[in-house]
């Protein structure tokens, strides 16, 4: 059974650093690209950031230069560090694996990880 466990999230005042984690199971993801998303209450999902199976990275532009996307195929698991942490990120935070082929079907998603900046 495939199954996605968020964990790191948390409450911190701004400009400070969270390190999120995804432990994903019941599958070998080596060859999926992986991603995080976030969503809050009332808004869009928003793509955060991508890492694909030759670990190339994308990032949406308002985590640029704060935000980096890990993965380890070894032990299954998907990282976002996210620093210099801004109110606007307070979100929940849900890593997702795609369709091979791509970074854009969801195949599987995780039940996410709450992020709470306060200014």
């Amino acid at each position: 059974q495939v199954q996605l466990m968020e964990s790191g999230g948390g409450s911190v005042q701004a400009g400070g650093s969270l390190r999120l984690s995804c432990a994903a199971s019941g599958y070998t993801y080596s060859q999926f690209c992986m991603g995080w998303v976030r969503q809050g209450p009332g808004k869009e999902r928003e793509g955060v950031a991508t890492i694909d199976s030759d670990y190339s990275t994308t990032y949406t532009d308002s985590v640029k230069g704060r935000f980096t996307i890990y993965r380890d195929n070894t032990k299954n698991t998907l990282d976002l560090q996210m620093n210099s942490l801004k109110p606007d990120d307070t979100e929940m935070y849900h890593c997702e694996i795609y369709a091979l082929g791509g970074c854009e079907r969801i195949a599987w998603g995780g039940q996410g990880t709450q992020v709470t900046v306060s200014s």
